[in-house]
């Protein structure tokens, strides 16, 4: 038995990242029509740009306010203020929601409203909720 496959079966799950003789083995043998499935996948920018949006959505932050705006459109000062959090924090949060192109906002006179972008992001949200509660 190989040193590192002896390690693997010692310690299960601590080996991530580790490729043992049996995992060579088996992409050794994935059939044909597996491999014609990498042809059916995004090219790498839009895989890149599908991470980045769901990377959006992994700071609880920016999913609070994401929340708040589900109701209605809301400026800087009526977010942080739901949320008790600085302006300038929810300010570099919008920032980067506006950015990945998730919120819009609309000025009137020197206030800025924000909202979401259009329903798709209404949607994820939604139906992240909705898987957790299964």
């Amino acid at each position: 038995m190989t040193e590192q496959r002896r390690r693997t079966e010692e310690t299960p799950g601590e080996s991530v990242g580790e490729t043992t003789w049996e995992d060579k083995e088996t992409a050794a043998a994935v059939p044909e029509e597996a491999a014609d499935m990498s042809e059916l996948l995004p090219d790498e920018d839009m895989m890149y740009d599908l991470a980045e949006l769901f990377r959006m959505f992994a700071d609880s932050t920016r999913v609070k306010i994401l929340y708040v705006l589900f109701e209605k459109e809301l400026c800087v000062g009526d977010i942080g203020a739901a949320l008790g959090m600085t302006q300038s924090a929810i300010s570099h949060q919008l920032r980067v929601l506006k950015q990945a192109k998730l919120v819009k906002f609309r000025r009137d006179g020197k206030t800025l409203y924000y909202s979401l972008a259009d329903d798709h992001v209404r949607t994820i949200i939604g139906m992240g909720m909705e898987h957790l509660e299964e």
